[in-house]
């Protein structure tokens, strides 16, 4: 199949790039860097253009059968009220571009539209699937907004998947590219109290994820990609520091992380419990659902 991915020279991105065309699947990466590609190899091709601003680029999305939303400035910051503008127009505007520029009769088309676990709000204890409730902090509403422009797509007769990531774990990048420095100096710990959950995917069943989706054409609507293993964020920090022979036992005290991150140190401090119910009833097998042998494959290899 042809392929438009979006977001794509970035941590998932290019995971996901290298996967699909080991499947024989051809990828167009759309990007609007000015700096030559990193990754390159047959199969992958690059479209230059800015997703947030209609232009030339459109004019290659009926081209493809498949379209991956991957865009997104990255919410790990301190959220300033521009901050904020920047993190809901990278995800608001590509998408709307990307809808407008479906034709009119898409039945052919898959859009695989990107959200978070974050959709649901911050939580308690309770499990949170597919069919939960919205929450109603700033990256809920983010989220559902996201969410609602690719929904659309279905308005043309796309197929449409709304992919929840959970923290996605994998090498040279993501959390863990920022957490495993702190343990290795003997930094590590939980944050906060602790008790908070983690709702986490290896690198590896996001990307198999996508894979599975593709041939399982009768799922549509919101999926949960994360571990059927969420950990609280003590646990978290235990299993890091098992993996590198690490204490980890230095708390970083949440009103610190509240002052220095402001609105985002909530994201941290507080979680939620998330089962990728959908994906477990359609018969997806995590290659790593616990926390341990993802960790230890991720670092260790």
């Amino acid at each position: 199949m042809k392929i438009l991915m979006t977001g794509g020279t970035g941590f998932v991105g290019t995971s996901l790039s290298k996967r699909l065309i080991s499947e024989g699947h051809s990828v167009t990466v759309l990007t609007h860097e000015n700096k030559e590609p990193a990754l390159k190899m047959q199969g992958l091709s690059y479209l230059h253009g800015n997703p947030t601003v209609q232009g030339e680029w459109q004019k290659a999305v009926p081209e493809h059968d498949v379209i991956i939303n991957l865009a997104g400035a990255s919410i790990f910051s301190r959220w300033t009220e521009e901050q904020k503008q920047i993190l809901r127009s990278s995800r608001i505007l590509t998408t709307r571009n990307l809808v407008d520029a479906l034709p009119k009769d898409a039945k052919h088309i898959t859009l695989f539209s990107t959200s978070a676990v974050g959709y649901y709000g911050f939580h308690q204890d309770e499990e949170l699937t597919e069919s939960s409730p919205v929450g109603n902090d700033f990256l809920a509403r983010l989220a559902y907004d996201w969410e609602s422009e690719a929904l659309n797509a279905q308005k043309k007769g796309a197929r449409v998947v709304m992919t929840r990531f959970g923290i996605v774990l994998g090498k040279d990048g993501g959390a863990l590219g920022q957490m495993i420095p702190l343990f290795k100096f003997f930094l590590g710990g939980p944050l906060g109290s602790g008790r908070q959950w983690f709702s986490w995917v290896h690198m590896r069943d996001l990307v198999e994820a996508f894979i599975f989706l593709l041939d399982k054409k009768e799922i549509s609507g919101p999926v949960n990609l994360c571990s059927p293993e969420p950990v609280r964020n003590k646990e978290l920090g235990a299993a890091i520091g098992r993996v590198l022979h690490r204490p980890s036992f230095m708390p970083a005290p949440g009103f610190m992380i509240k002052l220095i991150l402001g609105e985002f140190g909530s994201v941290l401090l507080e979680g939620q419990r998330v089962i990728p119910k959908r994906l477990l009833d359609a018969g997806y097998k995590f290659k790593y659902p616990g926390i341990d042998e993802a960790l230890k494959n991720i670092i260790l290899n």
